[in-house]
């Protein structure tokens, strides 16, 4: 796969709108010491539904396009988030993906965006990619200035902020961090507007051709915020494990097609059938022992766009989802 797109120099003109439309967009904007631009989408500001979905874009690296509607797919909950990419590899694993983990004492995040793919680290004199998945990708962005989004209830400490600047190749004067908590309604629109990145990452996990996937699109219902962590967590998971609906149009054989469609949807998993809060508990909350083949839409199709041949698999489930929305 060849890409000459910056997904950082792209996003500038949305993060521009932020820093623009700040107070209209009820965000809070903080230029630290260092000289680091801090947007505030849902801490000590509330930020709001329009918020998220420009940070959804911005998440998408530029090359996506949200937008928010009413839709009556589902029983109960009509306020959808819809979302998709010409570009859906490299819009959704090189930049919307939740990749870069960063921590520094007890502040832990996971750090998705654009910056991610100008992230590199020093190894035996050379330069890597922070994430593998750069080099499958075989894409590292270069651009003067860097935008990360961190989803935390807290903005980072100065030190992962020099971390990441660092890893960048930039000064802390030229990143730009954005932090939305998932119990925010802009949490809450970014996260479940990753209902097409999901099913690229399990895509990739289900070793199918990235090079195949030409086009995406998906939708899923924007959940009711919860001020409590894993409850909010597990809302906006479950708008997409359990209504989340995605189209991929694909190259390549019927077989293959059908193959990536029936293995796409969640209830593959061994983990489907209760709220995503529960689920995390019963692993004494911890990520890495839920099955990740869990983290995918409810509903796909997948298009063999050299035979015009589509398979569906999967459904939506609406008591799972009033369950977990609190209904």
């Amino acid at each position: 796969m060849e890409y000459s797109a910056s997904v950082n120099k792209l996003t500038q003109p949305l993060v521009k709108i932020l820093l623009d439309n700040a107070a209209a967009l009820r965000i809070g904007v903080e230029q630290l010491k260092n000289g680091c631009t801090i947007i505030d989408a849902g801490i000590n500001h509330p930020g709001g539904l329009e918020a998220g979905r420009i940070i959804a874009e911005i998440c998408m690296g530029g090359l996506g396009k949200v937008n928010i509607s009413q839709r009556a797919y589902t029983d109960n909950w009509p306020l959808s988030v819809n979302v998709y990419s010409s570009n859906p590899v490299l819009s959704c694993l090189g930049s919307q993906y939740a990749g870069w983990s960063l921590s520094h004492e007890k502040y832990y995040a996971l750090g998705s965006g654009p910056a991610r793919a100008m992230a590199t680290k020093i190894k035996d004199e050379k330069k890597e990619p922070v994430e593998e998945l750069y080099k499958e990708l075989a894409y590292q962005d270069s651009c003067d200035t860097a935008t990360l989004v961190i989803e935390n209830d807290a903005a980072p400490p100065v030190e992962i902020i020099d971390k990441v600047a660092k890893a960048c190749g930039v000064k802390p004067k030229q990143l730009t961090i954005i932090v939305t908590p998932t119990s925010s309604l802009a949490g809450c629109v970014q996260v479940v507007a990753r209902v097409l990145e999901v099913a690229m990452h399990k895509a990739h996990a289900l070793h199918f051709p990235l090079e195949h996937i030409i086009d995406g699109s998906g939708s899923a219902p924007i959940c009711p915020p919860h001020p409590k962590f894993v409850k909010a967590m597990g809302r906006t998971n479950d708008a997409i494990l359990f209504a989340g609906q995605v189209h991929i149009f694909v190259k390549g054989t019927d077989e293959a097609a059908k193959n990536l469609a029936d293995n796409l949807p969640s209830s593959t998993s061994k983990d489907y059938g209760k709220p995503f809060a529960e689920v995390f508990k019963q692993y004494d909350h911890d990520f890495f022992k839920i099955d990740p083949m869990l983290f995918s839409p409810a509903s796909v199709i997948v298009t063999a766009v050299e035979s015009g041949n589509s398979f569906r698999a999967g459904k939506l489930d609406n008591v799972l989802l009033d369950q977990s929305f609190g209904a």
